[in-house]
């Protein structure tokens, strides 16, 4: 069987009470509305631009209402599943839809412009993303209901959060997911998965040096690798620095976005695939970590 085939996984469905869009949308009126952008060229630390607006709206508020639902149902079906399994140590709603749902949200901008920015492309439409360590879903999940065009692949290594993308996937209705049960130094090395994707994300898996071996790979020549960081990750990115470029890409900009949740400001760290990575990354399972490039 192909190292990229989708998990078949059959779940049973676990019963819970679902909260309607109203009482949903009322979790949303906490979420702080403050935001701050700016982009950061590594080179020479500059700041290119400054935009703060006190009034501006909500990331989810752009969805739809259906999207809207979806997302419900997916907050439902986390909280359920985290009663069982660690999936997130957050524990209430209105944290994970600031915490998680936000946060995720927020990376879609940065994606979308860079891509049409640095990417030879007139569209960001129907890309094929894949989520590196996806976890719980986040970003991926939350990017497949808040883009239903683009194509993603839920990356994951563990069986019993397998089993809860597929649940996720099914109580959403989703249909341009899929999940994929794999190490990511395998399916770097799998033929239907490496140098395929335009965009590869990662959030809140591994440092800079073994995300660039983790997910490099696995984007075509020409694409994106995106990872969401923390509030001052430049020690970690200039200590990746040469990694990415033994991996074949260069590091384009730091996007230090302010979420609307509380828990301060988010960065997204931006590279294009340049060239080819050689064929002997990704290492062996396990080496990235433990010996980082």
């Amino acid at each position: 069987m192909s190292i990229c085939c989708s998990l078949k996984i059959t779940a049973v469905l676990a019963r819970g009470q679902y909260y309607s869009l109203p009482t949903f949308t009322k979790h949303l009126t906490s979420i702080k509305t403050a935001t701050t952008f700016y982009i950061t060229n590594l080179s020479n630390k500059k700041t290119l631009t400054t935009c703060r607006s006190s009034n501006s709206t909500n990331h989810i508020e752009t969805l739809t209402s259906p999207q809207k639902e979806q997302i419900s149902l997916y907050v439902d079906a986390l909280l359920q599943w985290n009663q069982k399994m660690n999936l997130t140590a957050v524990k209430e709603r209105n944290e994970v839809m600031e915490r998680h749902v936000e946060d995720s949200l927020a990376i879609i901008p940065p994606i979308q412009s860079f891509y049409l920015s640095h990417c030879n492309s007139s569209s960001c439409d129907n890309l094929n993303l894949i989520d590196v360590g996806s976890g719980a879903g986040l970003p991926g999940l939350i990017f497949a209901i808040a883009r239903p065009d683009w194509k993603i692949t839920l990356l994951e290594s563990m069986n019993k959060k397998c089993l809860f993308l597929e649940h996720a996937i099914s109580v959403t209705g989703l249909s341009n997911v899929e999940v994929l049960r794999a190490r990511a130094e395998s399916a770097g090395h799998s033929l239907e998965c490496r140098e395929v994707f335009d965009v590869a994300v990662a959030r809140a898996v591994a440092e800079m040096r073994v995300l660039a071996e983790y997910c490099l790979p696995l984007v075509r020549v020409g694409g994106l690798f995106v990872a969401a960081k923390g509030h001052d990750p430049q020690e970690e990115v200039k200590n990746a620095e040469k990694a990415i470029q033994m991996l074949g890409a260069s590091m384009l900009q730091m996007l230090p976005v302010e979420s609307h949740c509380p828990y301060g400001q988010r960065t997204a760290v931006v590279c294009l695939k340049d060239c080819l990575t050689p064929k002997k990354y990704p290492r062996e399972p396990g080496t990235p970590a433990k010996v980082p490039l």
